[in-house]
């Protein structure tokens, strides 16, 4: 669900290695994502940079939309 959002808008606009990270965000347990991305918990490598900041950074503008 969280992730949904994100690659309904950007798929398309993804590169390969952005691909290669979103599915390995998929893999992660959701309760681990939903505490990265609302700032509780840090997300850990390899995982806390590349796509992560790019989807965290939708999220925290689509709240507000």
């Amino acid at each position: 669900m969280i992730l949904g959002g994100f690659a309904d808008v950007h798929i398309a606009a993804l590169s390969d290695a952005d691909l290669d990270d979103l599915e390995g965000l998929m893999e992660l347990p959701d309760p681990d994502l939903y505490a990265a991305f609302s700032g509780a918990q840090p997300l850990t490598s390899p995982y806390k940079d590349g796509i992560f900041v790019r989807i965290k950074q939708f999220l925290d503008t689509s709240r507000f939309s």
